[in-house]
């Protein structure tokens, strides 16, 4: 079951470039792994989110992300609340909902299945008639 991990930062002001740079060099080769999204929230704030074929395959990956942050821990300011310089969730997808173009796209898939199994139906039909005799 697809799964996901989001972990928030705050960057140090004029630590963005090297916070940046230090997520584009580094290795995300994980197993399972199957997109990497950054999202600017605010000035100095981001989260990334991650997104995997199962929750057990981000626990696997944990201590490799824990690499990387350890790459540029030192440009995170610590966010307060006793939560340290990360605020990290993960879970497994409970519900997807697809916005209109995905929806209009799967619409289209299924009505050229549809056609698709009435020709085959037309043929096969047509194929059991027995011939005709002049």
């Amino acid at each position: 079951m697809t799964a996901f991990n989001i972990v928030r930062f705050r960057v140090k002001p004029g630590r963005e470039n090297d916070f940046l740079a230090a997520h584009k060099s580094a290795d995300r080769g994980f197993p399972g792994m199957r997109r990497f999204s950054m999202v600017k929230t605010g000035e100095g704030l981001y989260c990334v989110i991650g997104e995997w074929a199962s929750f057990e395959k981000i626990v696997a990956a944990r201590p490799g992300m824990i690499a990387i942050l350890d790459t540029f821990r030192d440009c995170l300011m610590d966010l307060g609340g006793g939560l340290g310089v990360t605020d990290p969730v993960a879970g497994i997808t409970v519900m997807e909902i697809y916005g209109a173009a995905k929806a209009k796209r799967k619409s289209k898939r299924a009505k050229a299945a549809s056609k698709k199994k009435a020709v085959t139906k037309a043929v096969k039909k047509t194929a059991k008639k027995p011939a005709m005799k002049s």
